[in-house]
């Protein structure tokens, strides 16, 4: 890791964010060559998950009010406890400083903190006492606007901007599921004590997908693409399974069918950006371990110099944010379900007594008798809210009516399964697991085997000599492969060797040199990376070539007569 680390600082990957200041714990910035790569992993996520399904790509503010964070409950529950040493300050998140200390995997709530506080005599690391645990809510509270101004958060996530445009977003889809909508952008999360560089942020790149389904039709059109696939799940009893999708649907490890189809396309993108197959695993939470509101939840995890580490997260997040949000906001969330015939039910209807009514009730009796009437009832008594008071209600108030009625369809909440991938992680990972090193005429090497589609260089023209006419018809040759698409560098600095060792320690996957041969019979050399082979190639044939090497994984070795 520390040789890895060393090498992304220095050749342009990532940087401190802060740095000519000391630099702050949780931010990191994305230097010209992390950020191309970080970009190019998105745009293949795109191809996955919003080019190739029924999806729409928004994007919503990074600000939200507080009445959007209250609906979805961060506003109370999206807490960590934490712990202070009351000799030197430091704040520590508590459930992590008890597992890194005393190699125990504790439940985070405050009396659990306390417990082992306690149980174990626990100190700082400067020796101190800690105080009470505490909870301490994890998102960016602001104010908008002037004077008093508004309360708003730093969202937590991207998701709750694609629900509370829910209505809007049926609309645009005709009301017909499935369908999904993806978002792109930065959240926020105010971290107690970040302390795995990448890892943990406070300021973190997120791809959602929010896929809304029937909730009694959890299927999907395209599973059978994926249903043949064999992954390795690790059950919430820890139990290792080598199996396809369509076995683990079967046998009820996953939930329901477009939750395995999302676990099976989150592989196939993970390993179409270069995260190694027998380094990923997909681990189910355990009951205890699940959000409140999922029915199923699995994360992909990546192995890595940290360990195991989550870097999707794909879960079943039934109608709970959109049932909190219609609540809170009134607004009908709900999606009409037309049947292929109308039916005809039988309804048991509520009919107010106005003269109990309104005497029990006066000028409540009005809204009352409108509330009832809308009522199906199943019960002698029914419990109404009427301007925030419930209200229960007793045959005395009501009469009960059955009638026939033909239905057309039915409202339906939608329920939603969510992967939600985490870029930073994800762009990390994929760098740990293409940093490799061999020998290459006697020297050791080291090289980012990178996937070529996501390389954040495609293509170096290199002259053989700093000088013309070699340096001239290199930059001739950099400024046509720019103008035909190409992400391409130009490097006269130091011996040929020496900058091909350059090119090959970033991912650059194919270099051009311009030699003495180039100006007999206009032709150049390319060099891949991984092989370290080389072909001539004529320059009018190169943008070509390099469209067609840059969009597989074979070597150049294997085109053979092609190029000639």
């Amino acid at each position: 890791m520390s040789d890895l680390m060393e090498m992304l600082i220095r050749r342009g990957f990532l940087w401190q964010s802060f740095e000519i200041y000391g630099g702050m714990a949780g931010f990191f910035d994305y230097a010209p060559l992390g950020n191309n790569l970080r970009r190019k992993i998105e745009n293949v996520w795109r191809e996955f998950f919003v080019i190739n399904e029924r999806v729409a790509e928004i994007d919503t503010p990074l600000i939200g009010v507080e009445e959007v964070f209250i609906a979805s409950g961060h506003a109370t529950s999206f807490v960590d406890t934490a712990i202070e040493c009351q000799k030197c300050g430091r704040v520590f998140r508590a459930d992590h400083y008890v597992k890194e200390k005393l190699n125990l995997e504790v439940d985070p709530s405050v009396g659990a903190i306390k417990e082992v506080l306690e149980t174990y005599q626990l100190k700082c690391e400067c020796g101190g006492s800690f105080g009470e645990p505490f909870p301490m809510n994890l998102m960016f509270s602001t104010k908008i606007g002037a004077g008093k101004g508004k309360n708003a958060y730093l969202r937590p996530e991207t998701a709750q901007g694609i629900f509370i445009n829910f209505r809007r977003l049926s609309n645009y889809f005709r009301e017909k599921l499935p369908f999904g909508v993806a978002q792109i952008g930065r959240a926020f999360r105010n971290e107690i004590s970040p302390r795995q560089g990448v890892i943990r942020l406070r300021e973190f790149n997120q791809a959602e997908l929010e896929f809304f389904v029937h909730p009694a039709e959890k299927k999907h059109p395209n599973f059978p693409e994926v249903s043949g696939d064999v992954l390795t799940l690790v059950d919430k009893f820890d139990k290792v399974h080598r199996i396809t999708l369509d076995e683990a649907v079967k046998r009820g490890i996953i939930a329901n069918q477009v939750l395995a189809y999302f676990i099976g396309k989150t592989r196939r993108f993970l390993l179409a950006i270069g995260i190694k197959d027998e380094k990923l695993r997909f681990r189910q939470h355990k009951d205890d371990e699940r959000a409140h509101y999922a029915t199923d939840c699995w994360d992909a995890e990546a192995l890595t110099s940290y360990g195991w580490i989550e870097i999707v997260g794909i879960a079943d997040r039934t109608d709970y944010d959109l049932s909190r949000h219609a609540k809170f906001s009134g607004e009908d969330l709900s999606i009409f379900i037309p049947y292929e015939k109308p039916v005809v039910v039988k309804k048991k209807k509520a009919i107010p007594k106005m003269n109990v009514l309104g005497p029990a009730f006066r000028s409540k009796a009005k809204k009352i008798a409108e509330a009832l009437e809308k009522l199906e009832v199943s019960s002698d008594e029914v419990e109404l809210e009427i301007d925030g008071e419930r209200i229960r209600l007793t045959r005395e108030f009501f009469d009960v009516k059955e009638i026939e009625e033909e239905v057309a369809g039915e409202k339906v909440v939608p329920h939603v399964i969510e992967p939600s991938f985490g870029l930073d992680r994800i762009t990390y990972t994929v760098l740990e697991h293409s940093f490799d090193k061999d020998m290459v005429e006697g020297e050791e090497r080291r090289v980012l085997r990178l996937k070529r589609r996501i390389a954040p260089i495609e293509v170096a023209v290199l002259p053989l000599l700093s000088r013309e006419p070699f340096t001239g018809k290199a930059l001739e040759i950099a400024g046509m492969l720019k103008k035909a698409g190409f992400y391409t560098d130009y490097d006269e600095s130091g011996s040929i060797g020496r900058r091909y060792r350059r090119y090959d320690e970033i991912g650059t996957p194919l270099c051009i040199t311009v030699d003495h041969q180039t100006f007999e019979d206009g032709s150049v050399t390319i060099r891949d990376r991984d092989t370290t082979g080389q072909v001539r190639v004529k320059i009018e044939n190169l943008v070509g070539i390099l469209r067609e090497l840059l969009a597989g994984e074979r070597s150049i070795e294997e085109f053979g007569e092609k190029f000639r």
